[in-house]
């Protein structure tokens, strides 16, 4: 008997670990997550249903309507109107990109040097970012259709004498100049940023080895801000393509449709009784931004940056 008890093993002495006491979540974090969620969805998710709903059917936005499937989708394939309203706000978006980082970058390094008075001439190239885009632009309306042509006539230079928003080959330039104009501040806050973060003692360097301004910018400054040219691009890209109330302002989309955006053309199909058929267009829109965006993410994402 006594064998017997001395064989059995010895007891275990190693306790169970703890058990982790669930974690309550404060009530705090869903008063502040249900009314985001519940606004989200109502502003922005359930109308994009509906919209791609209607998109499938021949409504007009009044009166009866029925499921027609794709077909405004394949009739906006031979619609020359949608077309050209894509063409020119890709256009316009490439073109205002080009225009507003070459010139941002320009300012940013004219800032970014040791000139007198720098805070306050700062300060005047930012105004252009607080203003509104309409008035900025009614305001260029009028430069463009009546103050411009006048002081070319009395000049003698008859291209400017007549407005450049009447004409259908240039009324492109004014949108893009004054697109540019208020979107340039804010690039070029973006690029001195990135001109700051340059060590000095860089600069110091080349200059010392006898390169020269040009040399300097190409193969010191431009690399090390090769970052925040990409970010400008992007964000750039994305806005000027829903561009839309300069030229509301400016040229109404006109003369014609050659200043149509597709942000116009949806706006004004959803109001003028061609709802169904523009809600097809925002789809494909929406679906065309959303591709270059993940294309654009991408890139950010291999170079090691982030928005």
């Amino acid at each position: 008997m006594t064998k017997a008890v001395l064989a059995q093993p010895p007891a275990s002495t190693e306790q169970a670990p703890p058990r982790r006491p669930k974690k309550r979540i404060d009530r705090t974090y869903y008063f502040m997550l249900v009314p985001a969620v519940a606004l989200f969805t109502f502003f922005l998710v359930l109308p994009s249903v509906i919209g791609v709903t209607f998109s499938l059917t021949n409504y007009a936005g009044y009166g009866e309507w029925r499921f027609i499937g794709f077909g405004n989708y394949f009739a906006m394939l031979d619609d020359p109107a949608i077309l050209r309203a894509y063409g020119f706000t890709f256009f316009l978006a490439i073109v205002a990109v080009i225009a507003v980082n070459i010139c941002a970058m320009a300012i940013a390094l004219g800032l970014n040097a040791k000139i007198k008075w720098r805070a306050g001439i700062r300060t005047i190239f930012f105004i252009p970012m607080v203003l509104s885009a309409i008035i900025v632009a009614y305001i260029f309306n009028y430069i463009f259709s009546t103050g411009l042509p006048t002081i070319a006539e009395a000049l003698g230079f008859t291209p400017l004498a007549s407005s450049l928003l009447a004409s259908e080959q240039w009324a492109w330039v004014p949108i893009v100049f004054v697109t540019a104009w208020q979107a340039i501040p804010g690039a070029t806050i973006i690029y001195l940023a990135g001109l700051q973060s340059v060590p000095e003692e860089v600069y110091e360097a080349a200059y010392l080895d006898g390169a020269g301004a040009w040399r300097r910018f190409a193969s010191i400054t431009l690399p090390l801000v090769a970052g925040y040219v990409m970010i400008n691009i992007i964000l750039g890209f994305k806005g000027f393509l829903g561009a839309y109330e300069i030229i509301v302002a400016l040229t109404g989309g006109g003369p014609g449709n050659a200043t149509t955006t597709v942000t116009m053309r949806i706006l004004g199909g959803v109001t003028g009784g061609d709802y169904a058929y523009q809600m097809a267009n925002a789809v494909i829109f929406f679906i065309i931004a959303i591709s270059i965006s993940l294309v654009q993410y991408r890139i950010l994402n291999r170079k090691g940056m982030s928005l």
